[in-house]
């Protein structure tokens, strides 16, 4: 079990997660761009994480709360199962004469952003972690 400074530390790992299963797919479309009747894959998760974010920072100071009068009562559907990205085939490129849609220009631009965010997703839990670093650092300072 590992400790967890913030809620939105997370976010940022899911987030870490997806964006290497989607660069995986990538790279798997790029090698599959010459193989016959190929259709490319990609993954879809923003949504997901949208989700679990307003999930995680909600605050439910102004919510009511559902009365249990009697433990045979339904217990409220928990919404934290829906946390799943989509997996689709990414459609709209003109198939080549063996079937294959791979567009190698579309693959390498995509690969290219996913590439930015997964960084800029390391560049954001460094800056989380150098935070708490740096209270703990001045917190020595102290004694």
């Amino acid at each position: 079990m590992s400790i967890q400074i913030s809620r939105t530390t997370v976010l940022l790992e899911d987030a870490l997660n997806y964006r290497s299963m989607r660069q995986d797919m990538i790279a798997s479309n790029i090698a599959n761009v010459d193989t016959p009747n190929y259709k490319p894959r990609d993954i879809s998760f923003e949504q997901t994480l949208v989700a679990k974010k307003d999930n995680l920072l909600k605050s439910d100071k102004n919510q009511l709360q559902m009365a249990v009068t009697n433990s045979s009562h339904m217990k409220p559907k928990s919404e934290a199962s829906s946390y799943t990205p989509t997996l689709f085939y990414r459609d709209g490129h003109m198939a080549r004469n063996d079937g294959n849609s791979v567009d190698i220009d579309v693959e390498t631009t995509e690969m290219s952003k996913n590439s930015i965010m997964y960084n800029a997703l390391i560049g954001a839990m460094k800056k989380d972690g150098a935070i708490f670093r740096s209270v703990i650092d001045a917190s020595q300072k102290l004694n």
